[in-house]
């Protein structure tokens, strides 16, 4: 793994090359790891996953690995693995996947982790666990529901058939296409662009957004009211005033 830093906005890289960024033991300590590094630095205003290798995303788990594993040994792996999704979906600022080339099983949940997902014309999508006889277990079953649907997920669930960017789109299952070669290029601008903004107020929008989600809507209501309680006396709400108040560019104290 490594992280760029591009101003107030990071870019964590998947660079296992050889494999295509094939999720390994070894690969899955790395996400995890780089994630907590990102989660706990409040300079950090939005962060891009992106990919070194120039035909793959991710092409999820590596079976070759999961292949050699005993079941106690799968067995133990697996917290290993889920912390790297998990590190990917638990970054307290707004994220942006860019993705082109292979997204798979693995890889596209850790797409599917993100906010937001911009896609290439290069990009194929799909969760094909059930082909290899498991499921989904990176988030899968729960993530891409809440992209496209119930139906529409168990569909491409249960025949584990890949999509190509423009379907993608069509879903749901991406949100912004882009034309070959520019996914990381239309993530970083666009993730300039969130990062333009209040570092407190964007966490505490994604906190709001992500708690809040599949409840009544009282009870998000709620959230909402506990997220704007964070923010609302904080010193980016003085400086957001000020700065509009005296027509210049807020310089955030991200506290």
């Amino acid at each position: 793994m490594e992280i760029r830093r591009h101003g107030a906005v990071a870019e964590l890289v998947l660079d296992r090359r050889a494999a295509m960024n094939a999720v390994s033991t070894a690969f899955a300590r790395d996400i995890a790891a780089a994630c907590a590094a990102l989660a706990a630095d409040r300079s950090v205003s939005a962060t891009v996953l992106s990919s070194s290798h120039d035909r793959a995303f991710c092409v999820g788990a590596d079976l070759k690995e999961r292949n050699s594993l005993s079941d106690a040994e799968l067995s133990r792996q697996r917290p290993i693995a889920r912390a790297a999704y998990t590190g990917v979906l638990e970054l307290p600022m707004p994220t942006i996947a860019a993705v082109h080339g292979w997204a798979l099983g693995g890889g596209c949940e850790l797409a599917l982790s993100c906010d937001l997902i911009v896609a290439d014309d290069t990009a194929v999508l799909g969760l094909p666990e059930v082909s290899v006889g498991v499921i989904p277990g990176g988030g899968g079953t729960q993530l891409l529901p809440r992209r496209v649907g119930a139906a529409r997920a168990a569909e491409l669930i249960f025949t584990a058939r890949r999509v190509e960017a423009e379907e993608a789109r069509e879903l749901g299952l991406v949100d912004l296409r882009v034309p070959a070669g520019r996914a990381r290029a239309e993530a970083l601008e666009l993730a300039g662009r969130i990062a333009a903004h209040s570092p407190v107020g964007l966490r505490a929008a994604k906190r709001a957004l992500r708690t809040g989600w599949g409840t009544d809507l009282r009870a998000g209501l709620e959230i909402e009211d506990a997220a704007w309680r964070t923010v609302a006396f904080s010193g980016d709400r003085a400086e957001g005033v000020a700065a509009f108040n005296e027509k210049r560019p807020p310089r955030w104290p991200g506290e």
